[in-house]
């Protein structure tokens, strides 16, 4: 990025647009004020039409597309202003960005230098980064979401679901490996630790000026550990990964965008595991989204099914969050793709309905009528 541009969209101003005051429809200002409860939430679905069908259907927070792939105006602070308060005119809280570093795989992602290890592009990539972050802060989004992978999201063939729905699936001893290194070349696992350091030492300090948390997704799926895929070796893709990912740079900014889908696929027995593993980083606040999502089968073998088709007793988890005090978004991911079901309105819908439905059951436990 030209010096000029970087300056120009850093120095814009802390409008008044950020006091809320200025959004096309006052009356339908979402409650902002914490309930203490979890909420129904959705990502990447904040174009109008899909911002009125999640209204319509319940869904008051979300994760917003991804304002830019670049840092450009979209992400200056008037821009992200502008975001928020069209979200908000459709009586939606908008609890979260996403940055450009994405999901997938390395040849395709967004500033691709920060897991490259390349100098010095990182270090103007992770420039750009702590100012997109920054310019957040200043346009009163409280978090941001991202991924720090190379090989991106791994999936075999799909598998048939209920009703004729495809599942996505992985089977890791049907993965084929061919080329068998990427772009990257070999990536081992002290490699992968130092990359990930490398960024958080820089970017985290500047996450807690500005007040946003920054929740990092894990590596999904995770693979074997010594062997790893394709010459990368997915740190993150292990629950003593993710426990040791949170200890560098200790801070109340830095946490998980907690796929349970994903961690239920690094588990042998997803459905008794997870209980505990949300109690240990949720009772360390380490929580700071959920993507809560099922899965039939275990690590290195498994299928992504309906939230109510898989392995793991999905109200017993939503118990454990409410255990642990989590009050952030529930979002349903990956869902079965359904013939004619353009864009998956369909089978996010009966996700919506089934997660509220969980919901309004926890959270009323115990209350006498």
């Amino acid at each position: 990025m030209k010096r000029r541009t970087f300056t120009k969209l850093a120095a814009v101003p802390f409008t008044a647009g950020v006091t809320r005051a200025g959004s096309p429809n006052r009356a339908a200002q979402p409650d902002t004020a914490s309930t203490g409860f979890m909420k129904l939430g959705h990502q990447h679905w904040s174009d109008d039409a899909s911002l009125r069908l999640l209204a319509a259907l319940g869904v008051n927070h979300i994760c917003s597309a991804e304002p830019s792939a670049k840092f450009d105006e979209n992400w200056s602070v008037e821009g992200l202003v502008k975001l928020r308060e069209r979200v908000e005119s459709f009586g939606i809280r908008l609890e979260a960005v996403p940055l450009p570093l994405s999901s997938s795989y390395i040849a395709k992602a967004e500033n691709p230098a920060i897991m490259l290890g390349r100098s010095p592009e990182r270090d103007r990539e992770i420039d750009s980064i702590c100012q997109m972050i920054r310019n957040c802060g200043r346009a009163g989004i409280p978090m941001v979401k991202y991924n720090l992978t190379i090989l991106g999201v791994v999936r075999t063939s799909s598998t048939p679901g209920r009703g004729g729905a495809k599942y996505s699936a992985f089977r890791y001893r049907d993965a084929v490996q061919d080329p068998p290194l990427t772009e990257a070349g070999p990536v081992s696992s002290a490699e992968m630790w130092d990359r990930i350091a490398y960024f958080l030492e820089r970017v985290v300090p500047v996450a807690e000026e500005a007040k946003v948390r920054m929740a990092c997704h894990p590596h999904d799926p995770g693979m074997p550990e010594q062997e790893g895929f394709r010459g990368v070796h997915r740190v993150l893709g292990s629950v003593a990964g993710l426990k040791r990912f949170i200890e560098i740079h200790p801070s109340a900014y830095h946490g998980l965008n907690f796929c349970q889908g994903t961690v239920t696929e690094m588990l042998r027995d997803p459905n008794r595991e997870i209980h505990d593993v949300i109690r240990y980083f949720g009772s360390r606040k380490k929580i700071f989204n959920v993507h809560f999502r099922n899965i039939r089968g275990g690590f290195l073998d498994f299928q992504e099914t309906f939230p109510d088709a898989g392995d793991v007793n999905m109200l017993a988890a939503l118990r454990t969050y409410k255990e642990v005090g989590y009050d952030g978004m529930l979002m349903p991911d990956h869902a079965p793709v359904i013939e004619g079901d353009t864009g998956g309105r369909q089978a996010f819908a009966f996700a919506f309905g089934y997660i509220r439905g969980l919901l309004n059951a926890v959270q009323t436990e115990g209350v006498k009528a």
